[in-house]
């Protein structure tokens, strides 16, 4: 079963101090590139929350978040009052007079440095035990939206190759007439200019002429190649990579075929083929 690299999962919890949003979005990308953006006072377990990520997503580029929004009435920040109060009387000094607005003063001095201290916020394992439970969550919805998500290419992929094998079917009807148009070519241009020729020479150029022409392996390694991508296709697990080497395969033996035609109807169907392997090389970039 394909997974896609496009995906997007998220869970929401809700602490009796705080909620926390889990965000996991990602794209396609050869390897995995992964952006996490969490708390200071969560960076102790980043590594724990890189290694759950690259395990479960593989591969992609991958944007991790936690956002945490305060709902109680409690605050980590609070005013150094010895600090302000020092700055209010340096103020007041420096304006010489008893009648200053403490008002002002005190605007003035909560801007100074260190008029304000934030108590870090140590970590708490039961508080992130429930966050680690909403982060499995939150990569659970992304890989079944990132299965949902191949469902569409996947049955794209096999109408593409149903339709190549249509093609393949045609360019070996064809492949007998276009024998014989290169025959009668050959024979004609040799009668047009009108010298007496060996026969049993012509007959030897004539073979050698068709075995370079001969499309027979190609024929026979393309019926391959897209059996075994839809054998890939079928696999449990999710392969890419692997598929797009068999595309590449693929359009090795089309190219060849192509080259070795020589017959306008059995190019035209060459080209049919390229044309649904190219929309197949698009899509399987976003392939897990």
């Amino acid at each position: 079963m394909i997974q896609s690299m496009t995906g997007y999962g998220k869970s929401v919890l809700q602490l009796p101090t705080k909620k926390v949003t889990i965000e996991i979005k990602s794209l396609n990308s050869k390897n995995l590139d992964l952006n996490v953006r969490i708390p200071s006072y969560y960076k102790e377990k980043e590594l724990d929350v890189r290694k759950k990520l690259a395990s479960a997503l593989v591969r992609g580029k991958v944007d991790f978040s936690i956002f945490i929004e305060m709902t109680a009435d409690e605050t980590s920040t609070t005013i150094n009052h010895g600090v302000v109060k020092e700055y209010m009387l340096q103020l007041r000094n420096v304006v010489q007079t008893g009648t200053s607005d403490d008002v002002e003063l005190l605007k003035m001095a909560v801007r100074m440095p260190d008029a304000l201290k934030t108590e870090r916020e140590e970590l708490d394992e039961n508080e992130w035990n429930l966050i680690n439970q909403n982060i499995d969550i939150a990569i659970t919805e992304i890989v079944q939206y990132r299965i949902d998500e191949a469902a569409s290419l996947e049955i794209d992929f096999k109408e593409r190759i149903a339709n190549i094998k249509t093609y393949l079917e045609e360019v070996k009807a064809l492949d007998s007439e276009r024998v014989e148009n290169v025959k009668t070519r050959l024979k004609k241009a040799i009668d047009d200019l009108k010298v007496e020729t060996d026969e049993n020479r012509f007959e030897q150029e004539l073979i050698y002429y068709l075995e370079k022409l001969d499309i027979n392996e190609e024929k026979v390694r393309l019926a391959n190649h897209l059996d075994y991508f839809l054998q890939t296709l079928a696999s449990e697990d999710s392969n890419g990579k692997k598929l797009g080497f068999i595309v590449q395969e693929m359009g090795r033996e089309i190219n060849t075929t192509g080259s070795k035609a020589n017959f306008a109807p059995m190019q035209k169907a060459v080209i049919q083929m390229k044309n649904e392997l190219e929309q197949i090389k698009e899509q399987i970039l976003n392939v897990l």
